[in-house]
């Protein structure tokens, strides 16, 4: 049995050298966050972290981790949805239908590690992840609101909130 190293715990799986990394996340190791989209790692749903850089899954054969590299999946990127990046997501409200977003926001994540002053040219080149809802605005928001500390209502998104609204 081969073994990966994800969210901090070695796991074990038994897949064909060609299967990929998505499928062996999803499938054998229960980590259902991580999305399939596209299957060609053009859309970023299945973006996952190897040691610290952003991945496509989908495309990327399981076979060509090793134990000693450090897999993580959006359930590992915090435990309470702490991390900067989830907090100002949620704090915008940046998903809509949400399917992309556990992509989107593994692909910013480590956008904000290596460049945490970035600017909006930095967001373009990072984030090529496809959202049909198109949450593009949100998201850079969201990226800005995170690296900056800033406050998500000085965001300047107009986003109401109706008392007992459900949405």
């Amino acid at each position: 049995m081969a073994k990966l190293n994800v969210n901090g715990a070695v796991m074990e799986y038994e897949a064909e050298d060609d299967t990929p990394l998505l499928w062996v996340i999803r499938e054998q190791l229960g980590l259902t966050g991580t999305k399939y989209g596209c299957g060609v790692a053009q859309c970023g749903a299945c973006t996952v972290h190897i040691d610290g850089q952003a991945v496509r899954s989908c495309v990327y054969p399981a076979s060509a981790v090793t134990a000693a590299q450090k897999i993580t999946t959006i359930e590992g990127l915090s435990a309470d949805g702490s991390h900067p990046i989830q907090k100002a997501w949620a704090a915008l409200d940046v998903p809509q239908c949400g399917f992309c977003q556990s992509g989107m926001i593994m692909a910013a994540a480590a956008l904000v590690r290596d460049k945490p002053k970035c600017t909006d040219a930095d967001i373009d080149a990072a984030m090529t992840n496809i959202c049909r809802c198109g949450t593009y605005n949100r998201v850079r928001k969201a990226i800005h609101v995170a690296v900056r500390g800033s406050d998500p209502a000085s965001a300047g998104l107009a986003i109401e909130r109706i008392a007992g609204s459900k949405a």
